[in-house]
């Protein structure tokens, strides 16, 4: 092909073994882009010294060096895909905020992409990798930069010790960060904050192992036979906020009418305790076991998914259990707006439809679901909406947009525009570069720069 080949680099805001959304999603993405594209693209993603690697990845799993993390992640995605598409991984320095649970970036990490290569940066997280963002600017160095909301920070804020006044105060910091770095921000759902520039897309999919699940299943209610043998579970990290609270209050309230639910929940969390102790409190019928994959074969047989979260913006593991064919329960809630084609999905609007929604889902098949629902769910159709609503497929120069627009003799509202966001840009590089405002708005102390431990792990001399 003619002409430079466009790159595509990816940052997100968490790796594998961590099983979370931002690890996941965003590898599944950089692999599909890759496969489906014309671009060349670099997953760009943080590395924990030891210390921090302790606190966050499953069973005390440690990595020595950043190609050690590599081998894994590649060889986790090559047992759900199959071959790999040729893509690049790299790391910037991050640390774990214990008081965010999450990892936040080191230094200027737009830096870890050199200059030849600035065409398309995708911010997995835009707000978080923004927040104290300290360097170059994103729409400076990249011709474009598209944000992907994956997160519902307002909500959890709210239910934090003075949330409504925190969840205001990050409501305009969220938009002001996304505002002066994102040329464009995709909504999973409408249950994200609303931010300039942005549109309302799910641009995830599902591992294809599931949808494979799926397909068995399928064969076997079209030939008229059994094919789930157990009822009700539902998966999610242990965490009140991940639909527990919820699920417990309504389980309480309602023993009598679902007299034949027996629950079984899966997760591991800092609430594990307190949920085992609240449902044996209130003489729950329920049984909890730690977490595990949703695609283990223990979770093939279940034929009814409860999630009654509210806290998502679009539920993995509710896509995952519509892909392996089951019924779903959740809530009639914006997060859950794009499962709402889909057949087997019922939402209820108040706990007395929660109830009669459950009890008729235990005594009935889940519909066999058509190929183009099918496809919906797949990483394929995630990508082409992406793709779509993204619009980087042809990009445009946003450096060559700016240098047309300097014939016209008055200046234009998009030039005035433009000016005023490059002084309030300006403005957020400078406080973002004081230590003590850092640490005033939650940055971990000391991370303007990367630290000699971290630049040795990396590979990196100490100037970057």
């Amino acid at each position: 092909m003619a002409g430079k080949q466009h790159h595509v680099a990816i940052f997100t805001t968490a790796s594998l073994p961590w099983m979370t959304g931002t690890a996941v999603n965003p590898l599944f993405r950089a692999a599909y882009l890759a496969k489906v594209g014309d671009w060349e693209v670099t997953l760009v993603v943080p590395w924990l010294s030891k210390g921090d690697q302790i606190l966050v990845y499953p069973n005390k799993m440690k990595f020595s060096s950043p190609t050690e993390q590599e081998v894994y992640v590649r060889r986790w995605l090559e047992e759900r895909i199959g071959v790999l598409p040729r893509f690049d991984i790299k790391f910037y320095p991050g640390k774990f905020s214990a008081e965010k649970r999450s990892i936040l970036p080191v230094g200027d990490i737009s830096q870890t992409i050199s200059d030849d290569k600035a065409d398309i940066a995708v911010l997995e997280e835009p707000e978080h990798l923004t927040w104290y963002h300290h360097g170059q600017r994103w729409k400076t160095k990249f011709q474009k930069v598209i944000g992907v909301v994956h997160t519902n920070y307002l909500e959890y804020v709210k239910r934090e010790k003075n949330g409504y006044i925190s969840a205001f105060i990050l409501k305009h910091i969220n938009s002001w960060v996304t505002d002066i770095y994102c040329h464009k921000v995709i909504r999973l759902s409408a249950a994200t904050q609303d931010v300039p520039r942005s549109v309302i897309c799910n641009v995830h999919g599902v591992n294809p192992k599931f949808i494979e699940i799926g397909k068995l299943k399928h064969q076997k209610l079209c030939q008229r036979e059994q094919a789930f043998f157990k009822g009700a579970y539902y998966i999610g990290k242990m965490v009140w906020s991940k639909g527990y609270t919820e699920l417990l209050h309504l389980l309480h309230q309602h023993q009598m009418e679902l007299s034949g639910l027996k629950m079984e929940l899966y997760g591991s969390g800092e609430d594990s305790d307190e949920v085992k102790a609240s449902a044996e409190r209130l003489s729950l019928d329920i049984r909890v076991y730690p977490g595990r994959d949703h695609g283990d074969s223990i979770f093939h047989d279940y034929k009814v998914f409860i999630n009654p979260s509210t806290t998502d913006v679009v539920c993995t593991t509710t896509a995952e259990a519509l892909a392996m064919g089951k019924i779903v329960i959740c809530a009639n809630h914006p997060s859950n707006e794009f499962f709402k084609r889909f057949p087997n999905c019922h939402m209820y609007n108040n706990e007395k439809e929660f109830v009669r929604l459950t009890m008729k889902a235990l005594g009935e098949e889940p519909i066999p679901l058509s190929d183009e629902l099918r496809h919906e769910l797949s990483w394929e159709a995630a990508t082409e909406r992406f793709v779509r609503v993204a619009d980087i497929a042809p990009i445009v120069s946003v450096r060559q947009k700016a240098a047309s627009s300097q014939h016209f003799m008055r200046i234009s509202q998009e030039e005035l525009q433009r000016n005023m966001e490059e002084a309030s840009a300006f403005f957020h590089n400078t406080i973002s570069g004081i230590e003590t405002a850092r640490c005033v708005f939650g940055a971990i102390p000391n991370t303007l720069q990367p630290d000699e431990q971290q630049c040795k792990e990396l590979g990196w001399n100490l100037q970057g």
